[in-house]
């Protein structure tokens, strides 16, 4: 359980500084204002699937079965 806590505790980390960066980067990218709020939409959006599956799977990994559509 302790290597569950760490393991999520790495993940929000990890996951908040490729966050910042991917903002950071989109700041640099000289788009008009509504494919740049597009952009940062879709980098919102794939960062919550990425952290719901890694959290699902970390949980899976402390015995904690979490039923998805994609898997069963």
């Amino acid at each position: 359980m302790i290597g569950t806590i760490i393991s999520l505790i790495l993940l929000i980390i990890i996951l908040g500084v490729l966050f910042w960066a991917g903002q950071r980067l989109m700041a640099l990218i000289p788009l008009a204002e509504p494919f740049r709020t597009i952009l940062y939409v879709l980098l919102v959006l794939l960062t919550v699937v990425i952290v719901i599956y890694v959290f699902v799977t970390i949980l899976g990994m402390a015995g904690i079965h979490v039923p998805l559509l994609w898997r069963t």
